[in-house]
């Protein structure tokens, strides 16, 4: 055999080893045209057979040569965009063609604002699928009811959009999932009761939906969890006394819900730094029992129903950065010193008859 055809062989044998497989970039090229981005071009560079280099926000497995990570953000600091002096705008649907990429690790489409349909059912069939991230879109119907086949799911994302239904009862089943933000969409129904099957959770991010029912009690039993936020829901019922005993807890923002009952006094000398129970229905007195372990950058309990002093004790706490106590039912002397010499009148707005202990002028 002539040696150019040997060495031209052996050249095309050692292309198709690193190249992604036809299969691959037959499924990327189905799922551009569900898509239509006329501002920046990013598909341009979708050319060539092969997909696993210079294709636009497309990586491949080094071993294997499929496709492992899809990573399309509508606002980034690339230089394509900083050329066009724009974000990116997006339309159409994500392809169900983007389940044939059975070795992805990665679905990263977010920030487009204009792509619509619903998540594609089948993803739940993508064995390593690891991240999933859709936010900011207009991604409208459920979440698929099976999502709980993805055992390695580490981070779902699908805030700013327009899901609905409620949350899936197999989403209980992601023992790996670290990272849940479903922030700002349609999601009605109630958080599954056994959410404390998430043992690898730390962000629980929830806010801006129509959620009802309790907070569930089995929320407190996930170790690792540091990020709660609940806001901007129709959750009633108490507090959990349980969620002060967390150890590695943040943020807790419950504001905006129709929780009632009393403050647990185990929030008080908790972990949470970010405390905002505000526009509630919550009763009773502020507890007593703040300390040195009291550390708030933010207390946040306006707009609710609390009655009797403010707490002696809150003097005692080590910091109090911003402090809202207006818009409730309290009364008596607002008391001196930290945190209390740094605050605004406004901290203390319309309640029945505090006043300040220097001028005994009622702060309405």
């Amino acid at each position: 055999m002539n040696l150019n055809v040997v060495v031209l062989l052996f050249l095309l044998l050692i292309s198709s080893a690193t190249c992604c497989p036809p299969s691959d970039r037959r499924a990327l090229l189905a799922f551009r045209s569900a898509l239509h981005e006329p501002y920046l071009g990013i598909f341009n560079s979708w050319t060539g057979q092969d997909c696993c280099h210079n294709w636009y926000g497309i990586s491949c497995d080094s071993l294997t040569h499929r496709v492992a990570d899809i990573n399309l953000r509508g606002e980034s600091e690339d230089p394509i965009f900083e050329r066009a002096h724009r974000t990116g705008y997006m339309t159409g649907h994500i392809s169900a063609s983007i389940c044939d990429l059975t070795r992805l690790s990665a679905i990263t489409i977010a920030d487009w604002k204009g792509i619509s349909g619903e998540i594609p059912k089948c993803i739940t069939r993508l064995p390593f699928l690891r991240t999933l991230d859709l936010i900011g879109n207009q991604i409208s119907g459920g979440i698929p009811y099976d999502i709980g086949r993805l055992n390695r799911l580490a981070v779902l994302n699908v805030a700013d959009n327009r899901i609905s239904g409620s949350i899936p009862k197999s989403l209980t089943n992601l023992s790996s999932l670290m990272h849940l933000d479903l922030r700002n969409n349609l999601i009605s129904g109630v958080i599954p009761p056994d959410v404390g099957r998430l043992k690898m959770l730390s962000r629980a991010l929830l806010s801006g939906n129509r959620i009802t029912g309790r907070i569930p009690e089995s929320l407190t039993n996930i170790y690792r969890l540091a990020d709660v936020d609940l806001s901007g829901n129709q959750l009633y019922g108490t507090i959990p006394p349980s969620l002060g005993r967390m150890s590695v807890l943040a943020t807790l923002n419950l504001d905006g819900n129709k929780i009632s009952g009393e403050i647990p006094q185990t929030l008080m000398t908790s972990s949470v730094m970010n405390l905002n129970l505000s526009r509630n229905l919550l009763q009773g007195k502020i507890p007593e029992g703040f300390g040195p372990r009291s550390y708030f950058t933010v207390l946040d309990l306006s707009y609710n129903n609390l009655k009797g002093p403010i707490p002696r004790s809150i003097s005692g706490a080590s910091f109090i950065g911003h402090l809202d106590l207006s818009h409730n039912h309290l009364c008596g002397r607002i008391p001196v010193g930290s945190p209390f010499d740094h605050l605004e009148a406004a901290s203390f707005m319309f309640n029945d008859c505090l006043c300040e202990i220097s001028t005994f002028k009622t702060i309405y």
